[in-house]
């Protein structure tokens, strides 16, 4: 201690201080204001407000009266915390959107679910709802304790008498210091049947008590998206429900159909979710919504939306569901006060908790009900006395000096008790009569069998708990209702994939690394030697690089001339129109300044016993399984290169396919694949060609005998070869002649296997492309020109084919777009086919490079 001008200054830590502060001021919080008991599922203020309208009389048979008068006497008797916290509280409890059974009859602007706030406090008029009623009825009984207010001047009851399990029927949420509480509301039916399974069954299997307990049941509606979060929260108290809105999908005229949302998830705000899907479709994310209105009124909810034609409802619901708050998630905490100190309870420790509850309320108002019925009785008895003797009675009243005489005679005389005197001396004189005696005796007699009565549930649990059974299924007759919120055994986890269409797309990727995708029907089929359309508008200097027939849901592995491979799926490419150059490849993948895209290939799913087989522009060849690459990261190694050599293709085998090589110059060759073992991803793979020192490899595919190679130039030039005119030959060979080059029908830019079923895609350097069935292009030998194409433009050439597995009829069909014409070019002759043309020279087989 210091002395200091005759005052005393006791030196405190601050740290310590702040300590004491902080918990004094948390456990202010937890226990007083955010937490609800366990009992009657009420914070502080809650119960307040419901305590205050009943100790004015606002009962649901008077009228209503200002909302500022019931806050008004919250604030000055019980709870002064605020006028804007006491109002909005007793708001919600007014909202039939926020609360499953409301405690507040409102009157007036309550609010909207569309996040309209209530009028000022002025303005409305409330008192309690009916159910309330039965929370505080028997509160007189002294079934629960009171506490001082505030202040000390006034009394206010600790819980409630709740009748009913209002905790669970309402639900709460609140967030303390250091912890929440969220419980979903339930249906009061189904939670009465589940008090009373507890009663008759305490140790009743959780899986049990979900038959008759089925989940949450908001006020809203919705529908709750799979059992096992219900179980997980009923069992641990903590859980993630899943809740969609309720919607409807109506046919309408000429293709079109619209989206009705009839029902929200609990707590979503109609107007905000509206402003949402208008926000999602502005910004294009989702598309195929061609008007959104609500049309909601009193009736119900209902807000339109109406889909473009052909657009498939299905799917834009699920993007709605993925953007959109129609879909939500409720995480549940059941944290609430038992005996002042929080705990996550399990739905069983609630329920128990509630049961045990219910006894004390129910042995306080039955010990509260027999001590009256016992001192009734007793003045009773005096009365009989008296009755029997009144001549002596009013003997010595009257020679009694005043009352205290009388009353200590009588006592004397009898004796009475003192209240037994006192009753009997301010008795009146009709009771006198034989017909007041008989009403005496019997109101005795009944006296005496309440008194026995009371006596039995006192001293027999069992009958305890048969009144508090007899009174829950009161309750429930007289306020169950039918569950709102659908439960339904579907476990929702949309995936990205699950909100696309299944369908075949085409991808076009230009040399400059622009990429687009586009439905596979924009191109129509058109006869060989047509002009085609415009595939895509490049810009200047850049020309079209390849094409590719995919799936939006199939995996696209983009091997780079680097020799890396990056990983996307069909619907991650952003889609373009037909004239659009497309997003350039470097948003979508994260490859080097200098890294181009050389070969792609799509892939269903990773096989086992499947591989890719891999071909270099020097000629090097290697064979992976196809596992390998079944990875989440991209820009993975694929084989290792020379420093002059670069990734030309990558096929999908069986590991025991031929290959075949084309060359630029007209060359190829044919050699199993079994000459080629499975290495490693990282390896760098054997020679598969032996090429000219001018020349390098073009094209690669896999053999089958039943097709022919279809090999295409620069210069628009094409012919088909049967496949059984190539002969296998050694891995690392020289190969055979199959295309008779000239200066008129240019080099050779690629090699395709295919059947006359197929359709090909040929695409130029000015963005032209042209859809052409096989079989309009002619048959021929190995060593032959070939027939043309395509038509190009002056300075245009050919740069890229694809094809396509069809097996649609071939229709010809108008032109969507004309370019230049450009005159017809007579069909080459085909040059006569030489019974048997000279090989070329073979070499002796290259030993195998190593790893």
């Amino acid at each position: 201690m210091i002395e200091f001008d005759n005052e005393r200054i006791k030196p405190v830590d601050i740290e310590d201080e702040m300590q004491e502060a902080y918990i004094d001021y948390a456990m202010s919080v937890i226990v007083a204001r955010a937490l609800p008991d366990v009992r009657d599922g009420l914070k502080p203020v809650h119960r307040r407000i419901l305590y205050a309208m009943h100790d004015l009389g606002m009962k649901p048979s008077k009228s209503h009266k200002k909302s500022a008068r019931i806050v008004g006497e919250v604030l000055g008797k019980y709870h002064p915390h605020g006028d804007t916290a006491v109002y909005d509280t007793m708001v919600r409890m007014a909202q039939d959107f926020s609360y499953r059974y409301q405690l507040v009859d409102g009157h007036g602007n309550f609010g909207s679910i569309d996040g309209d706030s209530a009028a000022a406090m002025r303005y409305t008029e409330a008192r309690m709802a009916q159910i309330t009623t039965e929370l505080l009825e028997d509160i007189h009984k002294e079934t629960v304790d009171f506490v001082d207010n505030f202040d000390g001047s006034l009394q206010e009851p600790s819980v409630l008498p709740a009748k009913i399990p209002n905790l669970l029927i309402n639900g709460t949420s609140g967030i303390a210091v250091g912890m929440s509480t969220n419980i979903p509301p339930h249906n009061l039916g189904e939670v009465i049947d589940g008090v009373i399974t507890i009663i008759e069954n305490p140790d009743i299997k959780i899986s049990d008590l979900m038959k008759i307990i089925k989940g949450p049941d908001f006020p809203t509606g919705g529908i709750v998206m799979g059992r096992n979060a219900i179980r997980r929260y009923f069992e641990t108290g903590r859980g993630k429900v899943k809740v969609r809105g309720k919607t409807e999908i109506e046919e309408l005229p000429n293709d079109k159909s619209q989206i009705i949302i009839t029902e929200l998830p609990y707590q979503v705000n109609k107007a905000r979710l509206v402003e949402r899907i208008a926000s999602l479709v502005r910004d294009d994310k989702v598309e195929g919504i061609s008007d959104l209105r609500d049309e909601s009124d009193r009736r119900g909810m209902r807000v339109v939306i109406e889909l473009k034609r052909g657009v498939n409802p299905k799917i834009t619901l699920n993007q709605l569901y993925k953007h959109t708050r129609l879909k939500v998630t409720f995480g549940t905490i059941m944290l609430a006060l038992v005996d002042g100190e929080p705990k996550v309870l399990g739905i069983k420790d609630v329920l128990k908790h509630y049961v045990e509850h219910q006894k004390e309320v129910v042995t306080r108002r039955t010990q509260y009900d027999l001590n009256k019925a016992e001192a009734r009785a007793h003045i009773l008895e005096g009365f009989r006395i008296a009755l029997d003797n009144i001549d002596r009675i009013i003997k010595i009243i009257r020679s009694a000096d005043d009352t205290v005489e009388a009353q200590d005679n009588l006592i004397s005389e009898f004796s009475f008790s003192e209240k037994q005197a006192k009753s009997i001396l301010d008795m009146r004189l009709h009771r006198l009569t034989n017909l007041e005696r008989g009403k005496i005796e019997e109101e005795y007699q009944g006296l005496q069998e309440r008194i026995e009565y009371f006596l039995s549930i006192l001293s027999d649990d069992t009958k305890l708990l048969a009144i508090i059974k007899d009174e829950l299924l009161q309750m429930k007759d007289k306020y169950s209702d039918e569950r709102r919120t659908e439960i339904s055994d579907e476990i929702i986890d949309i995936d990205t994939e699950d909100l696309i269409p299944e369908e075949d797309i085409i991808i076009t990727l230009t040399n400059d690394g622009y990429i687009k995708q586009l439905p596979l029907d924009t191109y129509r089929n058109q006869r060989r030697g047509g002009k085609g359309i415009i595939g895509i508008k490049t810009k200047e200097d850049d020309i079209v690089q390849d094409i590719y027939t995919t799936s939006t849901h199939d995996y696209i592995l983009f091997f780079t001339d680097k020799g890396r491979v990056y990983r996307l799926k069909g619907y991650q490419i952003p889609s373009a129109g037909r004239q659009s150059r497309g997003t350039a490849i470097v948003n979508l993948l994260d490859i080097e300044a200098n890294e181009k895209i050389t070969a792609v290939i799509t892939i269903s799913e990773f096989e086992e016993e499947r591989y890719l087989f891999m071909a270099t522009k020097n000629g090097i060849v290697k064979k992976t399984d196809l596992d390998e690459y079944n990875t989440n990261y991209t820009g993975l190694i694929a084989l290792n290169l020379d420093d002059d050599d670069e990734l030309i293709d990558v096929k999908l085998t069986e590991g025991n396919c031929d290959i075949i090589l084309g060359t630029k110059k007209g060359i190829a060759i044919r050699f199993s694949e079994d000459n080629v073992r499975s290495i490693g991803r990282t390896a760098r793979g054997v020679k598969g060609i032996d090429l000219d020192q001018d020349d390098r490899v073009v094209g690669m595919d896999v053999v089958d005998d039943n097709k022919d190679l279809l090999v295409i130039t620069n210069k628009g030039y094409g012919k088909r070869t049967p496949l059984n005119k190539y002969r296998s030959q050694s891995r690392g060979g020289k190969g055979l002649i199959t295309l008779n080059r000239t200066d008129n029908n240019g080099d050779l830019i690629d090699i395709k296997v295919v059947s006359e079923d197929d359709e090909i895609m040929i695409i130029t350097a000015e963005g032209i492309l042209l859809r052409t069935s096989v079989a309009e292009i002619s048959s021929m030998g190995r060593n032959t020109q070939g027939v043309r194409v395509m038509k190009l433009n002056k300075g245009d050439e050919v740069v890229s084919i694809g094809y396509i597995n069809t097996n649609e009829e071939v229709e010809e069909v108008e032109e969507v777009e004309e370019v230049e014409e450009v005159e017809e070019v007579e069909e080459v002759e085909e040059v006569e086919e030489v019974e048997e043309v000279e090989e070329v020279e073979e070499v002796e087989e290259v030993e195998e490079v190593e790893e």
